[in-house]
């Protein structure tokens, strides 16, 4: 029985995190996941609705939260957009835009608050329209690296603003009152008023009412082509991607041409309807009839968009989070008791919490069409799942507990990195032009970011050597040595993937811009990591350092290394400079700072330190890593 009761006890927090990730049975009365299953064009790419919902709401504030009026509970995103898009009277009173600026709160006169960040409605930022689209036209006249805070922030609180207008208008004019039954009077009216136009061209009597109501129809659809954001009416004969769908009012528009309505315009206009008046069955079945169109005219458009819905639903990255902290707390027991049951309970779990994350990873290359790393979410993905799986292979050596932790941790950091990323907006945008070549991804960008894995993953190990040196008596001298190799490897490891994705960026900017080098921050900080990690090899190679030196240089290489990653993207200047983001620049700081502080614990004379005592037993013999060291 103790044989399996780490099987046992991993397998049980598995099966808890696995049943969190099963799409929920849709409770009874408006069919709300389903909407959020609706395929819509936003942002380049066909997404579900559920998922414009989350990008559209990461605009209007940085944490995607959202209070109903009157605090009116809303049971998710797509409940939210239901809202927003269907009656717009009751989202206009939600709390969605994000105002913490001190000089903006001022300048409205709005309640500060405790200095937490403060949530207004649409009707209440409706006075102020005037003065924002004032301030927000004189921010626009300096340049955007050098807009002070209060500029960037009225800037974006005006395109929060225009954004949700937009989604207002998506698949209705925002002021009517029930489409179904507009749009039966439209189509009622288009032959008629079309007669009447060709009469009067004709200089024949017409019919003045016929001609004045197709007149008002075509006028109010030109006016809600103005307000283009989401294209959620399928064009099955357009030819590119962004041609196969079009927005209501180009559908309507051209209905006047045909003379009659689209069935995906029917079938919103029955759900709209049908949502005003709370008919469930009616709504419903306008949804049912809308997914069985388009599963007979695109199925192959709407695949993608049905499984991210589902990605979405799922949240792996969120459940590898979780299990990577229950991973960490079992390999902090198994030093304190039950070493072989705790520790091998939590090698299982991270092997699952790995499977997951890498379940996520190729997910989302599949919904995405590109190589794992594209942008600087997936690459906060992508650097935790190489950390994890070196670790893994650490573990499979040396079986000393250490490797689980530092995979766990580092997956647990980098997942919440990304998760506070996802925020930012859609995750899954369309790839910049810098970026927009798939054999580069593949290759140069890979490389580069496991290197950023195996660097990260040496000053873990680093942390790990002084932490223990100071604090553990049970970490003696053979302990250290065996981590100190570990930690060569791994350097090893680093060095060369971050010698050759450097090497292949080099090439791919000669194919790109001409040149095989240009001094760009993002390059510069690119050849910081090779030199750096090329440093600690030849102060180990020379014996200018022993391992708690080159503990202490792994651990700068997280320095250098997040500085590399993130640093360079703040500048705000290069090719390369596609990933500014303003609040990331004080964690980035506190994450520098720790690392030096680690780093001067360690010059503390040895003596003081608690562990690296003689071993009380001969070292263990050289394991296939240890191969590595030099005699």
């Amino acid at each position: 029985m103790k044989k399996f009761l780490p099987w046992i006890i991993a397998l049980v927090f598995v099966a808890w995190t696995v049943s969190q990730m099963v799409p929920r049975k849709q409770p009874p009365g408006i069919d709300v996941a389903g909407f959020g299953r609706l395929p819509v064009l936003a942002g380049g790419r066909v997404m579900p609705m559920d998922s414009l919902a989350r990008v559209s709401l990461t605009l209007m504030n940085h944490y995607g939260a959202y209070k109903g009026p009157d605090r009116r509970q809303i049971e998710s995103q797509s409940q939210w957009l239901l809202d927003v898009m269907i009656v717009p009277e009751r989202a206009d009173d939600s709390k969605i835009f994000e105002v913490s600026n001190p000089d903006l709160l001022a300048l409205f006169q709005l309640d500060a608050g405790n200095g937490e960040p403060q949530f207004h409605s649409f009707n209440e930022l409706r006075p102020h329209f005037a003065e924002i689209e004032k301030q927000a036209g004189l921010a626009n006249q300096t340049d955007a690296e050098l807009r002070n805070p209060f500029q960037r922030t009225i800037l974006k609180l005006r395109n929060a603003l225009q954004v949700f207008i937009q989604l207002k208008n998506t698949i209705q004019p925002e002021d009517s009152l029930d489409f179904g039954k507009e749009l039966t009077s439209f189509e009622q009216g288009i032959a008629p008023g079309m007669q009447a136009v060709r009469d009067r061209d004709a200089n024949k009597p017409f019919n003045q009412d016929d001609f004045e109501k197709i007149l008002l129809f075509t006028q109010r659809y030109q006016n809600l082509d103005q307000a283009k954001y989401a294209y959620a009416i399928p064009n099955p004969g357009g030819k590119t991607e962004n041609e196969k769908w079009q927005h209501i009012s180009a559908a309507l528009l051209g209905a006047i041409g045909t003379g009659k309505l689209s069935e995906p315009v029917k079938d919103y206009g029955r759900l709209i309807s049908a949502y005003r008046a709370n008919d469930v069955a009616e709504f419903n079945s306008a949804i049912a009839a809308y997914d069985q169109y388009l599963a007979q005219t695109i199925p192959q458009q709407v695949q993608r968009p049905h499984f991210e819905f589902l990605f979405n639903s799922a949240q792996p990255f969120y459940q590898a989070i979780v299990l990577y902290a229950i991973v960490f707390l079992f390999s902090l027991l198994s030093w304190l008791i039950w070493p072989k049951t705790l520790g091998k309970t939590a090698v299982i779990i991270l092997i699952f919490a790995f499977l997951i994350h890498t379940a996520g990873l190729i997910t989302r290359m599949y919904l995405q069409g590109r190589p794992p790393v594209t942008n600087l979410y997936s690459s906060a993905i992508f650097v935790g799942w190489g950390s994890v799986l070196l670790c893994l292979l650490l573990e499979r050596f040396y079986k000393n507990g250490i490797a689980s932790l530092c995979g766990s941790t580092i997956g647990f950091v980098t997942l919440l990195i990304a998760q506070n990323l996802q925020l930012d907006g859609d995750t899954l945008e369309m790839l910049r032009a810098v970026l927009d070549t798939n054999v580069w991804l593949a290759t140069h960008v890979v490389c580069e970011v496991f290197g950023y894995s195996a660097a990260f993953l040496a000053g873990f190990l680093g942390i790990i050597y002084i932490v223990r040196g100071l604090l553990n008596k049970s970490f003696d001298q053979g302990t250290g040595r065996s981590l100190g190799r570990m930690i060569y490897g791994i350097v090893c490891f680093a060095t060369l993937f971050s010698l050759v994705g450097t090497i292949l960026g080099g090439i791919w900017g000669d194919q790109s811009w001409g040149r095989f080098w240009g001094w760009d921050p993002k390059e510069n900080g690119a050849l910081l990591v090779v030199t750096w990690n090329a440093m600690i090899l030849h102060a180990r190679w020379g014996g200018y350092a022993r391992d708690r030196g080159i503990a202490m240089m792994a651990v700068f290489g997280n320095v250098v290394t997040s500085l590399s990653w993130f640093g360079v993207n703040m500048l705000g200047v290069g090719l390369h400079s596609y990933g500014f983001m303003e609040q990331a620049f004080g964690p980035l700081i506190g994450f520098i700072v720790s690392q030096l502080a680690i780093i001067g614990l360690a010059t503390i004379p040895q003596k003081y330190w608690r562990g690296l005592k003689p071993a009380s037993e001969p070292a263990s013999p050289h394991t296939p890593v240890e191969a590595l060291t030099p005699q």
